[in-house]
């Protein structure tokens, strides 16, 4: 990805920030409100690997007074990202609230406001025009904040926008950076709800048939420790078995209902999107690279592991 240019990252966990440091990515934001043990481990960080510019989340004053007495001791300057919460309801504060938030950073010691994270993860209604026009509705609030922000620090700011269902069209708006991520592998879920998105699939899960329980019905070996779980079935689509449907699932297995189990023998592979990529990806330890159907090299999965060095 550097290699193509894109020199910022965003990471969810300090494991995660670690992986692009190793790699010197020049700027990581910790997207994530920090607690007090993760500000802790962020300032290590920042202190273990100053080639990596890193920054982080805040949507409120208690995390922001914690995040400066401990950068203040640490002698040093947090660079943050004012969180809005434009109705995804997870983190953020509410537009309405954020210039009383923004003057109570900007006169807290040993902070640096670089400018506003809106993630509009929520906003992913399949027609793409109707999605347009929710995120367009939703980021005229924004757009009046960045301008109150900029009016209060004296200069200009960053804006963070958007996931993969509305990078195209924050990049079709401009003055802001998108921060799509299931681009990179993409998945089932994504291809079937924004289909105006030009990505292939580069991600499997590849599994076998173990049983045949029924006429009906085979059994395989992708159960719950093997695939994100959190959507309803089904979890995952076969590029050679399309007609199967799961029907259950459990910790080490999947029951697929076929037309007839008598074309199927154990041991048979079955190659599968995920519905969803992105945790599918940090149950394993290492990817297998095929090129040209051979196997030609595996990536271990370092952001799998909670802690690093840090």
């Amino acid at each position: 990805m550097m290699e193509a240019g894109i020199k910022k990252f965003k990471a969810a966990t300090i494991a995660e920030a670690e992986m692009l440091a190793l790699i010197k990515a020049p700027d990581v934001l910790l997207a994530y409100p920090p607690t007090v043990p993760k500000i802790k481990r962020l300032i290590r960080l920042i202190q273990k690997y100053p080639d990596t510019q890193f920054s982080c989340l805040v949507d409120n004053e208690n995390t922001a007074v914690a995040i400066s007495e401990l950068f203040s001791s640490a002698k040093l300057t947090a660079l943050v990202y004012v969180d809005l919460n434009l109705g995804m309801n997870r983190t953020g504060v509410r537009p309405e609230n954020a210039i009383s938030l923004f003057e109570i950073l900007h006169s807290t010691p040993a902070l640096d406001i670089l400018g506003l994270h809106a993630y509009d993860g929520h906003i992913k209604d399949r027609d793409i025009n109707i999605r347009t026009e929710d995120c367009r509705r939703a980021f005229e609030p924004v757009l009046k904040l960045k301008h109150a922000l900029e009016e209060i620090v004296g200069r200009s700011t960053t804006l963070i926008a958007g996931g993969s269902p509305t990078c195209f069209i924050h990049a079709a708006a401009g003055n802001r950076e998108c921060s799509p991520g299931t681009f990179v592998f993409w998945d089932k879920g994504y291809s079937e709800n924004l289909a105006e998105q030009p990505f292939d699939w580069a991600a499997l899960v590849v599994s076998r048939v173990i049983s045949i329980p029924a006429p009906d019905m085979i059994c395989i070996d992708l159960g719950y420790k093997s695939v994100a779980c959190e959507n309803p079935l089904p979890r995952v689509y076969f590029l050679n078995a399309p007609e199967a449907i799961p029907t259950a699932q459990s910790e080490e297995h999947l029951v697929l209902k076929v037309s007839d189990s008598g074309k199927f023998n154990p041991g048979d592979i079955l190659y599968g999107v995920p519905w969803h990529i992105c945790p599918t990806v940090a149950l394993y330890d290492k990817a297998l690279i095929v090129e040209n159907n051979t196997i030609v090299d595996s990536w271990e999965i370092i952001a799998r592991k909670r802690e690093i060095s840090i």
